[in-house]
């Protein structure tokens, strides 16, 4: 019997130079003054995640990608401004913010309660907590996606990402 050799590793595959995804990503912070260390961990994992793996496509632009996108909120509205990666702006779309206030609320005060839950409840306590979170997230993000409809295509992974997105924006301070 002879040992076979060991597959040599192989190199993850390389993004075409034209996909439909988010290649960059920046928040406007001008109206931030300070986001809380949790905050700030948040928002580094779901960019960090969002730019790893993601579906985006604007529909009736004229690139096929990957994209630039900039997120802010501004007089009560959420503004999209995507562009080419490094180039031209393509389109700016706008979302009212009204709709999100009351699940970014509940979302902002479920995780208060999951980080004071982490320090004092049980385990079976702190799950039903996260579950009651991640329930909340999943309504924000299911709704971010309908809001843009026939706007943008992304996928659920990619809402959610957004949406935790743009809580993080949600919060002056």
């Amino acid at each position: 019997m002879t040992d076979s050799p060991e597959p040599e590793p192989t190199d993850p595959q390389p993004r075409r130079p034209s996909e439909p995804r988010i290649a960059n990503l920046t928040l406007d912070q001008g109206s931030v003054l300070a986001w809380s260390p949790q905050v700030e961990h948040e928002r580094k994992v779901a960019i960090f995640d969002l730019l790893e793996q993601n579906h985006f496509v604007p529909l009736g632009v004229e690139s096929e990608g990957p994209f630039d996108l900039l997120l802010s909120i501004q007089d009560n509205r959420l503004y999209f401004d995507i562009s080419e990666t490094g180039g031209r702006q393509l389109t700016r779309i706008t979302l009212p913010i009204t709709p999100f206030r009351g699940i970014v609320k509940d979302y902002f005060m479920i995780c208060e309660s999951y980080f004071s839950a982490i320090k004092t409840q049980s385990p079976s306590q702190i799950e039903a907590i996260d579950m009651g979170r991640r329930g909340i997230h999943n309504e924000g993000s299911e709704l971010l996606r309908d809001r843009l409809e026939g706007k943008v295509e992304l996928d659920l992974d990619t809402a959610r990402r957004l949406f935790t997105l743009l809580c993080v924006l949600h919060i002056r301070q």
